[in-house]
């Protein structure tokens, strides 16, 4: 089983535990690029995708209702 793959299975098993890197890094497996932020966030966008995707680190973790907008955004675009 690939890292990515890894990594997305425990994204969707705990959305209350996701790291911030591993959100990052998915984020960026499903097409959004990274566009930005400042202090403790990041903001991601994809072309053609409305929503985009921002990110708080807070003690590492990012806060669940983040890790609920990206799992919606893994179901549309993980096998793309």
């Amino acid at each position: 089983m690939s890292q990515r793959k890894k990594r997305a299975d425990r994204i969707r098993a705990n959305p209350k535990d996701v790291r911030f890197d591993d959100a990052c890094a998915q984020a960026v497996d499903i097409g959004f690029t990274h566009r930005g932020g400042s202090g403790s966030h990041k903001t991601y966008s994809r072309t053609g995708e409305p929503t985009g995707l921002n990110f708080q680190n807070c003690n590492g973790k990012i806060p669940p209702y983040q890790a609920r907008q990206l799992i919606e955004m893994m179901d549309i675009y993980e096998d793309e």
